[in-house]
């Protein structure tokens, strides 16, 4: 325990002398990869700076500069990727989450209600930090206000760790000696509190799959089909509106309605069709919890859409190249249909309910009219 004891001394010696020696660099490039997504741990490496700067050997001036421009580069550059590649770009981040679903949703949320604003509150949402910067940008956020708000959210996320340095000096240094004398006990303790959290994250993820085997999917070729016999079924869109503005993409005839918002249109929806929900999610994960919401409430023929959106425009691009044809009309024939509003007694025009909620129905004894 004791070479153990003086190894874990020598290194972490050997980590300040390198934070002393290279402070500005090592906390940009710690900084900006845990920005880029990296899993690097750039906020107690601020801790530390500070409490090494309240002792006079950094300059606490170089540390607030440093961690400040990696942020809004690292940001930058997912801002760039999200405004260019939208969808694409916030599944490939969400997919590597252990809850993508939840990844997607809360990040479409959280911009959607605080606007640039939120930039601020996402830097200390472990799951959402990474995200908020390309749905940001896939929502339309102009440049110049989000260089501003993530300058902004930069500074304010670095003078908190630290300023905790700076405040906690002393204990710091006491925390940095226990865990070096601790030795393989503190890695132990680590990675018992990683080691919950990961479980939890897979105690959901285990729930969904279970959902998932309760709910049955319909691929997109057999959907197609269906279209294309007059035998359509009703298709709902449970996209969120923040997520249906980031990607207007939608199905022939489709209903809006987000998941959080499909209990009330439960009840109105018709009993004799097949009701086929989608979303672009990974794993069609709100698809499955909306189809298996509707199964509860009485609607048995709910199906969650194999593929998603994805999955449907990927199948009529497939058949535009089998027919040899050019441009994207005919290909996407089938999704350029317009929106039926969730309103059972009023057929809704795509300007009203391409990117909003659908509103309450007038009466619930209206008809629900069929949708083509």
């Amino acid at each position: 325990m004791g070479v153990l004891g003086n190894r874990d001394n020598a290194s972490m010696r050997a980590l300040i002398d390198l934070l002393i020696q290279h402070d500005f660099l090592l906390v940009f490039l710690v900084t900006l990869a845990a920005r880029i997504g990296a899993p690097v741990p750039a906020a107690p490496l601020l801790v530390v700076a500070g409490g090494l700067a309240a002792a006079g050997r950094l300059s606490a001036v170089s540390l607030v500069v440093a961690a400040v421009l990696a942020n809004v580069l690292g940001d930058a550059i997912w801002y760039i990727a999200g405004r260019n590649y939208g969808h694409r770009v916030l599944r490939l981040l969400c997919r590597v989450s252990l809850s993508p679903d939840v990844c997607v949703r809360q990040s479409e949320s959280l911009i959607a209600r605080w606007g640039g604003s939120s930039l601020l509150a996402a830097k200390f949402l472990p799951g959402i930090s990474v995200v908020a910067a390309p749905m940001a940008g896939a929502l339309g956020m102009g440049w110049r206000r989000f260089v501003a708000y993530d300058a902004i959210a930069g500074l304010v996320w670095t003078a908190c760790f630290l300023g905790l340095g700076l405040v906690f000096s002393d204990q710091i240094q006491d925390v940095l000696d226990a865990l070096s004398n601790a030795g393989l006990l503190a890695l132990a303790a680590v990675g018992a509190v990683l080691l919950l959290l990961i479980g939890n994250r897979w105690r959901r993820r285990r729930q969904m799959a279970r959902l998932q085997g309760e709910v049955e999917r319909i691929s997109v070729e057999d959907a197609a089909a269906l279209v294309e016999q007059d035998m359509a079924p009703l298709f709902i869109d449970v996209r969120s509106d923040p997520g249906r503005a980031a990607d207007p993409r939608t199905l022939p005839g489709a209903l809006n309605i987000p998941l959080t918002r499909l209990p009330e249109y439960a009840d109105q929806l018709p009993d004799d069709r097949l009701l086929v929900l989608y979303c672009n999610c990974p794993n069609e994960v709100s698809a499955i919890q909306g189809a298996h919401e509707l199964i509860q409430r009485g609607h048995p023929r709910a199906l969650a859409l194999d593929g998603g959106l994805d999955g449907w425009h990927e199948l009529q691009r497939r058949r535009m190249r089998d027919r040899g044809d050019s441009g994207d009309g005919g290909a996407l024939e089938l999704a350029s249909e317009p929106i039926a509003s969730a309103n059972p007694a009023t057929p809704a025009t795509p300007a009203s309910t391409a990117n909003s909620a659908p509103p309450p129905p007038s009466s619930p004894s209206s008809p629900t009219p069929a949708v083509p």
